[in-house]
């Protein structure tokens, strides 16, 4: 690429101060987890009082787990990831350019598996899992903007 072209490139690039990534990625992780909750809340609304109970209380088990040993362990690769980064950055750098791949595999299988004949309560299980495990992973990005 010419000179010329990478200074295009550059100029066109959106770069924000490196503070501002642990707001957007605390965002779009609470986005996410929360908008997974939501869904597997409406799912569960569907099912019987003992049903929708123990769903409930084994997606939250398993949103705490991930999140422990999952979803925190990314969020801190990332924060740390981010310290490295020059103080002016492009906006989309809050995490790896080879987790934007993980995120599209992941929504294919959201996908996926949402339109498979799998129960809907397994499904709500595993949305009410991610979906916690996110919402709590958010809350570093937000330490450490804050």
């Amino acid at each position: 690429m010419s000179t010329s072209g990478k200074e295009l490139l550059s100029k066109c690039r959106p770069a924000v101060s490196r503070h501002w990534l642990w707001l957007v990625a605390g965002l779009l992780w609470s986005a996410v987890g929360m908008a997974l909750c939501v869904t597997a809340c409406y799912w569960f609304s569907d099912l019987a009082w003992p049903m929708n109970a123990a769903g409930v209380a084994a997606g939250f088990g398993s949103g705490v787990a991930i999140y422990r040993y999952g979803f925190s362990r990314i969020a801190r690769k990332n924060i740390h990831r981010i310290f490295r980064q020059p103080e002016r950055v492009c906006f989309f750098a809050f995490q790896a350019w080879r987790s934007y791949l993980l995120v599209a595999v992941m929504v294919l299988l959201g996908y996926t598996l949402r339109h498979s004949h799998v129960h809907r309560f397994i499904l709500a299980v595993i949305y009410s899992g991610i979906g916690t495990g996110l919402s709590l992973s958010s809350s570093l990005y937000y330490e450490e903007f804050f």
